[in-house]
């Protein structure tokens, strides 16, 4: 099997513009291939579009812009797990030989279309996430006996990571009170609570090894890949306070990359709502059950950037398709020492998390340099 690296990426400003998708789309490929000169363009043989706005024939007019003609060209369409999703199909031409060189950009605007799931018909009106994650949040605030004030200290962190990211939608920090005297949105979440559609795109080259090495000085491998779905209703979760799915998914790419949890040094996770960074933070590994707020809030008070160092989705904004790139970018950025002001020390090992819905479906990747 051919061993998969990351070699290039551009990613825009997160930002509350109304831009054609089309637009959004070209504006990070456009940015990868101004930082990576030596790119050969002409060599990029299979090109993949994530976004929610799958009604159009995306992929190949991104190839068309960018004046290829690649062997593969398609969309997908998974959710908020459609960027990692992108990213597997990509690593698996590769991996099988069917490519070498693929370019995976990831869009959506701050309207996107693929916010509510009609599939679920037992929820009746209540399809926005924000009733999931409002359902979550009052199942792992009783079982934990969890304060407002104790979940808001997620949103107080990422807002404040996010001022240390150049392309975050957040522009400014917030204190506990802040979150807690938010807009109600219901019983259990406040405005502050939750991450905001917004308009953004990310890019990111994969290429086979023996590309990587002639076109990169310092490419980060993918070592390990877990994903699994569990439902499409969250109705069907075994529980309303743990994530089944990232578990299995967070297993499976810990053992493919031959690493324990101990090892990884910096990881992005999908924190769409407050409750959900805890709950992941468990379900991975990094703690123990019930025991997620006070690690993050561990974290917080020694400004410590280990986990959501760009803000998270709550701080940098939830462009649905580009969101899983974007977080696979910055690990790629923290694995080369490139994050700046948020960089993490001495990172050598990273994970992404990224699930769909209320972690109905979840994908785990493990990056090394």
């Amino acid at each position: 099997m051919n061993k998969v690296g990351i070699v290039a990426t551009g990613i825009t400003p997160f930002t509350m513009d109304d831009k054609k998708i089309e637009s959004v789309l070209l504006e990070s490929t456009k940015e990868l291939l101004k930082n990576n000169p030596s790119i050969p363009k002409n060599e990029i043989d299979s090109v993949i579009v994530s976004t929610n706005n799958n009604s159009k024939y995306l992929s190949p007019i991104l190839s068309e812009m960018i004046g290829i003609k690649p062997k593969i060209a398609h969309s997908i369409e998974n959710l908020c797990n459609s960027g990692t999703n992108s990213i597997v199909s990509g690593y698996s031409y590769i991996a099988s030989g069917l490519a070498d060189l693929v370019l995976i950009s990831g869009a959506e605007r701050y309207d996107s279309p693929g916010q509510i799931l009609d599939w679920d018909n037992s929820r009746g009106a209540f399809k926005h996430p924000i009733f999931w994650a409002s359902i979550f949040t009052s199942a792992y605030k009783r079982e934990f006996s969890i304060k407002d004030e104790d979940l808001a200290i997620i949103s107080v962190k990422n807002h404040k990571h996010a001022q240390k990211n150049p392309n975050a939608l957040s522009k400014k920090t917030y204190s506990i009170n802040d979150v807690i005297n938010s807009k109600a949105i219901t019983g259990d979440l406040k405005l502050l609570d939750c991450s905001r559609s917004c308009t953004g795109s990310a890019s990111i080259l994969l290429a086979s090894e023996k590309i990587a090495k002639e076109i990169s000085d310092n490419p980060v491998w993918i070592t390990g890949i877990g994903q699994k779905t569990i439902s499409a209703g969250f109705t069907k979760n075994d529980s309303l306070s743990s994530m089944e799915s990232t578990k299995i998914s967070s297993k499976n790419a810990l053992k493919m990359a031959q690493k324990e949890i101990e090892q990884i040094d910096v990881a992005e996770i999908h924190d769409a709502f407050s409750v959900c960074e805890p709950m992941a933070l468990e379900s991975i590994g990094f703690t123990n059950s019930g025991n997620g707020l006070k690690f993050a809030k561990e974290l917080h008070e020694s400004d410590n950037f280990k986990i959501n160092p760009r803000g998270g989705l709550i701080g940098s904004g939830h462009p649905l398709g580009a969101t899983g790139i974007a977080q696979t970018i910055e690990i790629v950025q923290q694995l080369q020492s490139k994050a700046h002001n948020r960089q993490v020390e001495n990172a050598k090992t990273g994970l992404v998390h990224n699930m769909s819905a209320a972690a109905t479906s979840s994908t785990v990747l493990v990056l090394e340099t």
